[in-house]
Order: C-alpha cells, then sequence, then structure tokens
C-alpha cells in the first residue's frame, strides 16, 4: 500500500523522475510513493534513479501500455 500516489501520466522523460523525485522529498523514511507513468522509457529511468539515489524499487510493471513503480523512501 502506497503512501502517495503520483500520476505523471502522458509526460515524457525527463518529467516523470523530476517529478518522482519532488514527491519523494515530501516523505518520510521508510513511506513507499507510487508512480503511474505511460513514458515506455520510465522503466529504465526508474530502476537507474533508485539505484543511484539508494531508494528502493519495490515494483516495477507494465499492463497495457501503463507502467507502474512503487518506490520505498531510504533516506
Amino acid at each position: 500500500m502506497a503512501d502517495q500516489l503520483l500520476d505523471v501520466k502522458g509526460l515524457k522523460c525527463p518529467m516523470p523522475i523530476i517529478k518522482a523525485k519532488k514527491a519523494i522529498e515530501t516523505l518520510q523514511v521508510g513511506q513507499v510513493l507510487e508512480v503511474v507513468a505511460t513514458d515506455p522509457g520510465s522503466m529504465a529511468d526508474f530502476k537507474a534513479w533508485t539505484k543511484n539515489t539508494g531508494h528502493e524499487l519495490l515494483l516495477a510493471e507494465e499492463r497495457d501500455g501503463v507502467f507502474r513503480y512503487q518506490i520505498r523512501k531510504m533516506r
């Protein structure tokens, strides 16, 4: 269960990551941000971003052209 939902459908790189970065800053450590996107490049972007920032990527899936990510804030 996510603590916050961020809908970035229709936005292209780099906007989903920029908006996710701003949203995760508002959360406390341990809380989960769920991001819903339509940019196919977002899969690689979110995997790289979470690896680089140290946040935990709990879920990365695609269904019918909609990408869903759950990211736990780790720091």
